[in-house]
């Protein structure tokens, strides 16, 4: 499922699959409820953050759609997933993250000097 996702997350969202970290929680049914009830089939609730303002409407619909049957195909085991499963596109503002110790703002800032040498 890590690769898949990171395949998606490159292929929709144009993001760097060098840098795109996954992580799995894989809970119990038992520690999974909607609407106040356990759960009676599969779900899922998968949540990607990327720098605001770096990917347009279309390409957060397409990585949903295609996250969604991801995690149809790979947890669903032929039936459908609980319809309260999710799909979350996070935008979070470029000086709020980052990695390797560099927030994007500080990277996109940076641009100019790498494109000048």
């Amino acid at each position: 499922m890590a690769h898949a996702l990171t395949q998606l997350t490159a292929l929709h969202l144009g993001k760097s699959e060098a840098v795109t970290a996954v992580v799995i929680d894989d809970l119990p049914a038992a520690r999974w409820y909607i609407g106040g009830r356990d759960v009676e089939q599969a779900t899922a609730l998968l949540e990607i953050s990327v720098t605001e303002g770096t990917n347009t409407p279309a390409q957060k619909q397409a990585f949903i759609a295609a996250a969604f049957a991801e995690l149809q195909q790979q947890l669903g085991y032929s039936q459908p997933l609980a319809e309260a499963s999710y799909v979350i596109v996070r935008e979070v503002p470029a000086g709020d993250s980052g990695y390797g110790g560099m927030t994007q703002a500080a990277r996109k800032l940076m641009e100019p000097l790498h494109a000048a040498l």
